[in-house]
């Protein structure tokens, strides 16, 4: 949800500020299919049950690691992407750090992930995991999920990325 309100708001203050919807059709990616690809497979990880199938979290590993590449080729082409390879790259180390698994701060998981002690690509954050910083601990209001910093560069970058697209056609 925080990465579509973030595109939602790059767009409105982008239009706000005289930009043109039109202008985001000016973007030229490179293999699209790819990072599309990416985002299904991480959303699918995410949204479904699969999240219960041990080694899945490995497929989020290589999605991940798969959007940080992406948007770093994309760096000198897309005006702000480099904020969300920043934010990617902030994630992938610290999954990578936890064994292909998330930290998610004890009192902002969920009862199963209490409970279990890992689902998917989730682990209770505490003094066994690693890079707790850079783990699922901040909760933005209203929403009741936990993030990570690099998260929030994400979200901050996605809408960048639009504001700039929007107001700036061929950007």
């Amino acid at each position: 949800m925080l990465f579509l309100l973030a595109i939602v708001a790059g767009l409105g203050v982008g239009l706000l500020m005289g930009g043109r919807l039109q202008n985001l059709a000016l973007l030229r990616f490179r293999w699209p299919w790819l990072i599309v690809g990416a985002i299904v497979v991480r959303e699918v990880i995410l949204l479904t049950p699969l999240n219960r199938v041990e080694g899945s979290q490995y497929a989020y590993l290589v999605a991940l690691v798969v959007i940080v590449a992406w948007t770093n080729w994309h760096w000198r082409r897309i005006p702000g992407i480099w904020v969300i390879s920043l934010g990617a790259s902030l994630n992938v180390l610290v999954i990578a750090a936890n064994g292909a698994r998330m930290p998610v701060a004890p009192e902002l998981a969920g009862s199963s992930l209490l409970g279990r002690g890992t689902i998917g690509q989730y682990t209770v954050m505490g003094p066994g995991t690693n890079l707790n910083l850079l783990g699922d601990f901040i909760r933005l209001w209203p929403s009741r999920e936990a993030y990570s910093p690099g998260d929030v560069l994400i979200a901050v970058g996605l809408a960048i990325v639009v504001f700039l697209a929007v107001r700036n056609p061929g950007a």
